[in-house]
């Protein structure tokens, strides 16, 4: 009898921590979804919804021209935030475009690459960097 009622209590924290679970990963995980498309800005820039505190990686290549996913140069504590350009077919990050990165520069001055993971607008409508 003991095993069934500690059976059943094991089985109700369970479901009550997935619930929990579930419930906080629907609110903590940041968003990638559109909820607007980029808008063009001045100089050639884009500017975008992106999430406060993102990253910003390094750059290598001829020209400073494909990101860098194992240096982080800075971060984009700004929203919205401006990019130049868009880079695909580079490293995976997920979301809608599983290989995009943007080009921007950190709040410390930094030249860099997002991935389009931070952005919740819709990337679609920024230039490629390379055409």
């Amino acid at each position: 009898m003991f095993s069934k009622i500690r059976t059943a209590r094991i089985t109700a924290a369970a479901a009550a921590a997935a619930t929990l679970t579930v419930s906080l990963g629907v609110v903590a995980a940041p968003s990638a979804s559109a909820a607007d498309n980029c808008w063009p800005g001045e100089s050639n820039r884009w500017y975008c919804h992106n999430v406060p505190g993102s990253p910003v990686y390094g750059t290598v290549g001829n020209n400073h021209s494909y990101p860098d996913p194992s240096t982080v140069v800075g971060y984009m504590n700004s929203n919205p935030s401006w990019f130049s350009c868009k880079e695909d077919n580079q490293d995976w990050v997920g979301g809608p475009h599983p290989t995009r990165w943007l080009m921007t520069v950190a709040d410390n001055g930094q030249l860099g690459f997002m991935k389009d993971t931070a952005i919740y607008s819709e990337t679609d409508p920024i230039l490629d960097c390379y055409r």
